[in-house]
């Protein structure tokens, strides 16, 4: 009996109030360069032939994601949890009720960070799919690093060594099923939740352009970035 190839399918959690973007409201559907953030990270993602689809997790009271992003031929679940980890929990098995397996790779990506290129996401691809645990895009930090403590620095953190991580995050689907569960839905990254169960993902080298809009003026740099391209 023939193995089917393993596929890989993205999965963009939606559901965030973006309470520090200072946008009004979910900061993935603020304004930026003449489209909504989202519509802008979806249509890097659907520029990328090696992806077998996309599912969209929103939250069950968002009434604003089809005007956002309007004909979007991907799937969407809304079924999205209070933290990013639960969202990305509940996103998983709508893949696999979608036909996905659990040897499939899923792609995680943040519905802010809309400035990806799909040359990032197939140099991920690239890197990861005969990996044995997978991993994420990252940056080795330049900057010197300082601990705060009531406002003055405590100490200076030695930078070597460390990175700033990315996504999108590329796991297993039965993996990533696995560590979220293992891990609660407070870890902020899915790798953080794979490196509880023992594993290390690999580092796949990033681009500072990839960005997650979080705060105010982060509009204003992905505005004059895509201005640029």
């Amino acid at each position: 009996m023939t193995v089917p190839p393993t596929r890989c399918f993205a999965l963009v959690p939606c559901a965030g109030v973006g309470l520090r973007a200072g946008a009004g409201g979910p900061k993935q559907y603020a304004p930026l360069a003449g489209r909504p953030v989202v519509a802008h990270t979806l249509a890097a993602l659907a520029a990328v032939p090696r992806l077998a689809g996309t599912l969209v997790v929103l939250s069950p009271e968002d009434t604003q994601f089809e005007a956002a992003v309007p004909g979007w031929q991907g799937w969407i679940a809304r079924r999205g949890g209070a933290t990013r980890a639960e969202s990305v929990a509940n996103g998983l098995p709508v893949l696999r009720e979608l036909g996905a397996r659990d040897d499939d790779w899923v792609l995680v990506h943040d519905a802010a960070r809309c400035l990806l290129r799909p040359e990032w996401v197939d140099r991920l691809i690239d890197a990861c799919l005969a990996d044995p645990v997978g991993g994420l895009l990252a940056l080795p930090l330049a900057d010197t690093l300082k601990a705060e403590e009531a406002g003055r620095v405590a100490d200076t953190v030695p930078r070597a060594g460390k990175w700033a991580a990315q996504t999108p995050q590329m796991f297993r689907i039965g993996l990533l099923a696995r560590a979220l569960a293992e891990a609660g839905d407070q870890v902020t990254d899915e790798s953080s939740a794979v490196e509880a169960l023992g594993l290390a993902p690999r580092l796949v080298a990033g681009d500072l352009e990839n960005l997650k809009v979080t705060w105010p003026a982060d509009f204003a740099l992905a505005a004059r970035l895509l201005q640029t391209r």
